[in-house]
This record gives structure tokens, C-alpha cells and sequence, in this order.
């Protein structure tokens, strides 16, 4: 585990009182934290598009231009740096063209996952969630960035569309206005101006739903799809899309193709996508579970950790100098979908305590890893997996998942902190057999004299006193904020949206003159701390 690891690279900690021990090392800083691994995914997946992010203009539900306007306000709060849509492996059966011109003339399509089984077995009904009116194109999605201050990253289609359409794509998004008919043809939605698109994703998972190629088959569309396209004065960004999960030979066998004729291939390569759920369907609720299954959770988030640094090795294979960066451009808990929504919304669930722990947990290894991650985006945004947001009709809510991101966002732009954790370990069990996890663990971050410290205390039952010591540094004042409950079950829901939400807490220090702070159970903590 990571900050076990870490404690056993630091030098032997003296006993003090409390029963754990954090150092920040504040003059060994690894990298900043880019905003954009703060970042969201919007697919066309169950309720997320539609009844999530757009209710139409005529809608009664307040709307900014058909979006919704509570996701819009709620959303800016959080600083979202970047979007990620339309997929997903929606995006590899997406035409583009589908999804601009007049509203009423765009063609109606069967949704990539029209056919996949609703929650509880519950039959699936006609609706935009199974058959895409193409209401929400890409015109409503640069609208939906610019109105949440996000930048739009697209996914282009590499499994059932030619290299033509993704340069096309791109003219139509940033060609001058005026100067080709795809110009115009935005501007006849109402946007003279260019989008800027820089993010461009070539594919999504073309090891399963983008294509089922093998590493050295994706390698070469890569190579075709950005051969060429026109760039308008844009720096455009390709990502490509990497492995699912663990699958090392993905990665190494992707960058020995790409790089087999010149090693300047590596320059049409900004990021290197990596995939990893911790959760699954199943019969995985998300609010009914064990202590047990807590931990199980919690353990399998934590792999997130060993993902990051095994890629990053495999990719120095052929990549030494690191010019391509990591990206985690899906990641989140998935459970089975809950019973009270509708069953198009698919895996659409409130979220609970625990699962705003995984993204704790998740966003402080993204921060400890600064130097290698360009950026991350949870999935999803709002009605499916781990979602920030749950709407249906008028009704709306944050998740516990909202509260994490809120509070973590003070590290964006930020430099990272090494940071040692020493804490007791604890115990739980996982398919009969004895497991372990890390008894705390965090991140910091620092920004002119602003210290953010945020740090996961997994422990179901137990408070972690903790000694603070800022090497390098001390501490002028500070506060805290903490999410947690004594329920392991807590989440909001539309009659309780606030059933789970964060307070404050004190920062002290001890009569002897050190920081001390002791960590909830089963809790999420972040310490603001001025320096002197």
C-alpha cells in the first residue's frame, strides 16, 4: 500500500502520543497537481445525457439553453477543469454529424447500450436513454463546458468511423468562422466563434467495445487517425486510449508498435489513457453491504496505487523521457442500480459514505502522483456509477461523491507534498482469506503559503489520534473539515439531500506545542493550514 510503502522508506519515527504519525515534507515537492485531474466524464449512457444534463429548453425544470441549471450551479462550485464525452464506448458507434444542425432534423439512433440489462431485471421502456433523439450534439456540450468554466475533451469514433471524420470533427470545432462550410455549419447553430478543442481522444477501449484490436492493430490506426489534421493555431492534445486495469502487455506492446519506426511517433502523444473500476454490477449494492465488504472496497480502490506506477514503468520501456503523461479518463466504484430509479437510468445509485472514500482515496493517489498524471474523470457526472450528481425529473441531489471533490479542490494547481503516514493496520476478510489495509493515508499540497492537507481514515469503528509534523515549515493557524458518519450506509436522497454532508472541525495543537489531530472513523478530512 502506498503509504506503507512510504513509511518504510522515510527514516525510523520516534514514539509520540497518539497512535499514528504524519510528516509533510514541505521542501520535497514531486509536481503540480494539474486541475485536470479534477476532471468529469458525460457519456450517453443510461440517465446521464438525457434527464441528467439536458431536460430540453421547453422544459419546466430550470434550464440554461436545455441544460440543467441546478447541475450547472452545483457544478461550478467544484471547479471542473475538464469534460470528457460522448464516451465511453458510446462514442465508438457515435457519428458525429448526428448531432449537429437544426434539433428537429437530426436523425434519431439506437443507443450503444440500448440493449444492456436494466437494474433488477425490470424491462427497459422506449425513451431517449435507448433511442438518441441527438438533442444533446456537440454545440449543447461546448454550451454545457462553457457554462461550468470546463474544457471539453471528445472522444472520436476509430471502431465504425474513417480517420476523415475525427480531422473533420476537429474543423467543425475550430475551423475560423467563415472559412469552410464546416464553419458554417456551427455557425448556424449560433456559434460564429471556434470551440478550441484541444483534447482529442483517438478511440475508446479498443481492446473490448472500440474495435477488439490487439495492442499493435490500435498502435497503427493511432498512427493513421493523426497523421494529419489541421491544427487552426490549437494545440491539439491526441490521447490515446490504454489498457483495462492491469493489463501490462497492453501498454508495452502499444508503445514498441507506435515507436517501431522512429521514436518521434511520441510526439503525437499527450496522454495515455488508463481504465479501472474498483466496484462491479453484480449483486454489489451500493448502500447494503457488510463491514467486510467495506473494507473489500476500499482495498480494491487502492489498487489505483499499483495501477499508476506499473503503467508509468512500462511505458518508460519505449518512452524514457516521459514525454507521454498518464490519464485516467474512467475510474470510479460500479454497483448495481438501485431499485427506485427508473430502469433505463441503468447503473444509477445515490452513492454512500463508502463510496466517497473511494474517491477520496483515489484523488489523494492521483496527487501523490502528480508528476506522472495530466488527468483523470471520474465516471460518471450525474445518474450512473460513481456520479457526483442523481436527478430525475424536478428532483435533484449532490452525492457524497460532490462533498469529496468540494473539499479536495483546494489542491488543484497546487504543488505536491511528499507525505510519510504511519499508522496501525487493520484487518478484514475478503473471499475466506485474511487481508490488510493501511490504517491512514493522504496527500498534501501547497500553494504560496496555503497547506491542504487531505487524509482517509478507513477504519469503520476507529478514530486515528494523529501527530502532524510540517518539516520544513510551521503552522501559523488552521481548520478542518471533515465528511463522515456513524452510519457506514449514510447517503442523500431527494426526501434527505443533506443526510450526509460535511462540518467543520477543529485544529489544535497539543500542550507540548505539536499538531494533533484526531481522524473519525470511517472519514474524509481535509486540514487547511496557513503557514508562518
Amino acid at each position: 500500500m502506498a503509504s506503507a510503502l512510504l513509511a518504510r522508506s522515510a527514516p525510523p519515527l520516534r514514539a509520540q502520543s497518539g497512535d499514528s504519525r504524519l510528516e509533510v515534507l514541505v521542501d520535497e515537492q514531486i509536481g503540480t497537481i494539474a486541475p485536470e485531474i479534477y476532471g468529469h466524464f458525460v457519456e450517453h449512457l443510461g440517465g446521464v445525457v438525457y434527464d441528467g444534463v439536458w431536460v430540453g429548453e421547453g422544459s419546466k425544470i430550470a434550464n440554461v439553453d436545455g441544460i440543467r441549471k441546478a447541475l450547472v450551479d452545483e457544478l461550478r462550485k467544484i471547479k471542473p477543469a475538464v469534460i470528457r464525452w460522448p464516451g465511453g464506448c458510446f462514442a465508438d458507434s457515435y457519428d458525429w454529424r448526428d448531432g449537429v444542425g437544426a434539433p428537429d432534423n437530426r436523425p434519431r439512433r439506437t443507443d450503444f447500450w440500448a440493449d444492456t440489462q436494466p437494474a433488477h431485471n425490470r424491462p427497459a421502456t422506449a425513451g431517449p436513454q435507448r433511442f438518441d433523439p441527438n438533442r444533446f450534439g456537440t454545440n449543447e456540450f461546448i454550451r454545457f463546458c462553457r457554462l461550468t468554466g470546463a474544457a471539453p475533451y471528445l472522444a472520436a469514433n476509430v471502431r465504425s468511423l474513417p480517420a476523415r471524420d475525427l480531422y473533420q470533427w476537429i474543423e467543425y470545432c475550430n475551423a475560423p468562422a467563415g472559412a469552410t462550410t464546416m464553419a458554417d455549419l456551427r455557425a448556424a447553430r449560433g456559434d460564429r466563434e471556434p470551440f478550441g478543442v484541444s483534447y482529442w481522444g483517438v478511440g475508446n477501449e479498443p481492446w473490448g467495445c472500440g474495435g477488439n484490436f490487439t495492442p499493435e492493430e490500435y498502435a497503427t490506426e493511432f498512427r493513421r487517425y493523426t497523421a494529419w489534421v489541421p491544427r487552426y493555431g490549437v494545440p491539439i492534445k491526441f490521447i490515446a486510449a490504454g489498457p483495462n486495469g492491469g493489463d501490462r502487455e497492453w501498454t508495452t506492446r502499444f508503445f514498441r508498435t507506435l515507436t517501431a519506426r522512429s521514436a518521434r511517433a511520441l510526439n503525437d502523444v499527450f496522454g495515455w489513457a488508463l481504465h479501472y473500476y474498483c466496484g462491479s454490477t453484480g449483486d454489489r449494492n451500493a448502500i447494503q453491504f457488510t463491514t467486510d465488504d467495506w473494507y473489500d472496497l476500499l482495498s480494491r480502490a487502492d489498487r489505483m496505487e499499483s495501477l499508476v506506477t506499473q503503467h508509468w514503468s512500462a511505458m518508460a520501456e519505449s518512452d524514457p523521457m516521459h514525454k507521454v503523461k498518464l490519464i485516467v479518463d474512467e475510474w470510479g466504484a460500479w454497483h448495481a442500480g438501485s431499485a427506485d430509479m427508473p430502469a433505463n437510468y441503468l447503473w444509477a445509485y445515490p452513492g454512500s459514505l463508502r463510496d466517497a472514500l473511494v474517491a477520496a482515496l483515489t484523488l489523494d493517489t492521483f496527487n501523490r502522483h502528480a508528476d506522472k498524471i495530466a488527468m483523470a474523470n471520474v465516471a460518471q457526472l450525474i445518474n450512473t456509477i460513481h456520479s457526483l450528481f442523481v436527478a430525475h425529473e424536478d428532483r435533484f441531489t449532490v452525492t457524497p461523491n460532490f462533498h469529496v471533490f468540494a473539499m479536495y479542490a483546494a489542491h488543484q494547481g497546487g504543488q505536491s507534498l511528499r507525505t510519510v503516514f504511519s499508522a496501525p493496520t487493520l484487518a478484514f476478510t475478503r473471499d475466506g482469506r485474511s487481508q490488510t489495509l493501511w490504517g491512514l493515508g493522504g496527500s498534501a499540497s501547497l500553494r504560496d503559503k496555503d497547506l491542504t492537507v487531505t487524509v482517509v481514515n478507513p477504519h469503520a469503528t476507529d478514530p486515528r489520534e494523529c501527530v502532524i509534523a510540517l518539516r520544513g515549515a510551521t503552522m501559523r493557524e488552521g481548520r478542518g473539515t471533515v465528511l463522515s458518519s456513524t452510519d457506514l450506509r449514510a447517503h442523500n436522497s431527494f426526501e434527505q439531500p443533506d443526510a450526509l454532508a460535511p462540518h467543520d472541525a477543529p485544529v489544535r495543537r497539543s500542550a507540548a506545542g505539536s499538531l494533533v489531530h484526531t481522524f473519525p472513523p470511517a472519514s474524509v478530512t481535509r486540514l487547511q493550514l496557513t503557514l508562518a
